[in-house]
């Protein structure tokens, strides 16, 4: 879902209001606006575990206060991207003047600051930090900091979400979470580019995190039949043996859970009154499986019914479901 951000649709004497209320939608803040008051024009929109801001403004100052540091919200990452002039952010000690083209991250859980005099002019992208598998001592390592400017991969991330955040419409419901997974890869390449990754600290850091970020990538991968046990070693740096040894350590069959995750990704689809439309065999392919026959003999082993059945079944249990395609306003 897309919604469009406009402080001119608003009264003048509520603008201040409205606007703490949308910042508070991405995460909460103090702001800052000059006279006569706000400006704001932008879209925020979800994909999976990643919500997206785009957003234009004259407000001169973004904090995120130590009282609010405390607040309920989960343990988040932002991702921010300058999209013209330049910006200082300022968290856990230090300073970093972003300009064009630059990425940098900040954490919901500390105070942070955002400072520029001509207005906000980010891409933001917030992600819990427990789906980006990194160790927080990492994460605190590398905050408020332009992330390895100049390098191929921080300039492939720029590129990748510059374009997410210009069209985010452009992703179907039925891909947000790869998409959504694949942008968390993507910032922990970049998280991990950054870093002296030959540390030893950093290396137990990521070491311990081995297996979530295993189960992830292969969680955002469920949809490529071909994914196998030796791409997934080679994505990780690691033996095929050494794969299946982290695993193991955790209670998981590759194999097994590969074809579990796929088979609740079909019957959730399945259930959906959104897939009344969409052929069983083409649910099917979505989530990996080549040939539909033993994905049939799969899903009756597995549930009891055939996929067709359980179809039916779950979609009399709930009522029809109707999509406004039109974006809300705020």
């Amino acid at each position: 879902m897309i919604q469009i951000v406009d402080s001119r649709t608003i009264a003048a004497g509520m603008r201040a209001e409205s606007m703490h209320a949308v910042a508070a939608r991405i995460i909460p803040v103090e702001l800052d606006f000059p006279e006569p008051g706000p400006v704001v024009r932008g879209r925020l929109a979800d994909l999976g575990g990643l919500r997206i801001s785009s957003i234009r403004s004259n407000v001169t100052k973004v904090e995120r206060t130590p009282i609010l540091a405390r607040d309920d919200l989960a343990p988040s990452l932002m991702l921010g991207l300058q999209v013209s002039g330049s910006s200082l952010v300022v968290q856990d000690g230090r300073e970093a003047v972003v300009r064009p083209g630059d990425l940098v991250v900040y954490s919901s859980t500390s105070p942070y600051t955002l400072v520029d005099s001509e207005g906000y002019r980010q891409h933001q992208f917030r992600m819990p930090l427990e789906r980006l598998a990194l160790p927080r001592d990492v994460v605190r390592q590398v905050t408020a900091t332009r992330l390895s400017p100049g390098h191929p991969v921080a300039d492939l991330a720029a590129g990748y979400f510059r374009h997410l955040a210009g069209r985010p419409g452009a992703f179907a419901d039925a891909g947000a979470d790869a998409v959504s997974q694949s942008s968390m890869e993507l910032i922990r390449a970049v998280i991990s580019t950054h870093l002296d990754v030959t540390s030893a600290a950093t290396k137990a850091s990521l070491k311990a995190t081995l297996q979530l970020r295993i189960l992830e990538y292969v969680r955002a991968h469920l949809g490529d039949p071909s994914l196998n046990a030796a791409r997934i070693a080679a994505e990780h740096h690691i033996s095929r043996r050494q794969l299946y040894n982290v695993l193991a350590a955790g209670g998981i069959s590759l194999g097994d859970w590969i074809r579990n995750q796929r088979l609740e990704g079909c019957r959730d689809d399945l259930g959906s009154g959104l897939s009344q439309h969409v052929t069983i065999a083409s649910v099917a392919q979505r989530w990996g499986f080549r040939d539909p026959s033993s994905f049939g003999r799969l899903f009756r082993a597995e549930y009891g019914l055939s996929p067709r059945q359980w179809r039916q079944t779950a979609t009399k249990a709930q009522p029809a479901l109707a999509s406004d395609p039109t974006p809300a306003r705020l």
